[in-house]
């Protein structure tokens, strides 16, 4: 399950880092304008996916990756559901971190369990 949920932090992130580094409209309506706050949340959203890549080889390598998975899931759900009262369900990426949370989720259930 672990890999369910690290393969889409990475399928989510490479775009949305593409997105934020090409600086267009999308960009701005999402993130807002390019200033120092969007920048450092591109580094935010960097530190995760090659921490989740980084995870994911780690377990193709036959390691035990529940530790520090959960640790980097638990983390993210809780930031963001909190962008749900701070930011507000229109922000397309508010929608997007309440799916992804959703799976994130199930999979520290799962793992827990």
């Amino acid at each position: 399950m672990f890999l369910i949920s690290l393969s889409l932090n990475i399928l989510v992130l490479v775009p949305v880092l593409i997105a934020i580094g090409a600086n267009g409209k999308a960009a701005e309506f999402a993130w807002g304008a390019d200033m120092a706050a969007r920048r450092i949340l591109a580094a935010v959203y960097a530190a995760i996916l090659l921490a989740s890549a980084g995870l994911i080889a780690l377990h193709l390598l036959d390691r035990d990756i529940t530790a520090w998975a959960q640790a980097l899931l638990v983390i993210q759900v809780v930031y963001k559901l909190l962008t749900v009262p701070l930011v507000g369900l229109r922000n397309p990426v508010v929608i997007s971190n309440v799916g992804i949370a959703a799976v994130h989720i199930v999979t520290l259930v799962v793992t827990v369990a």
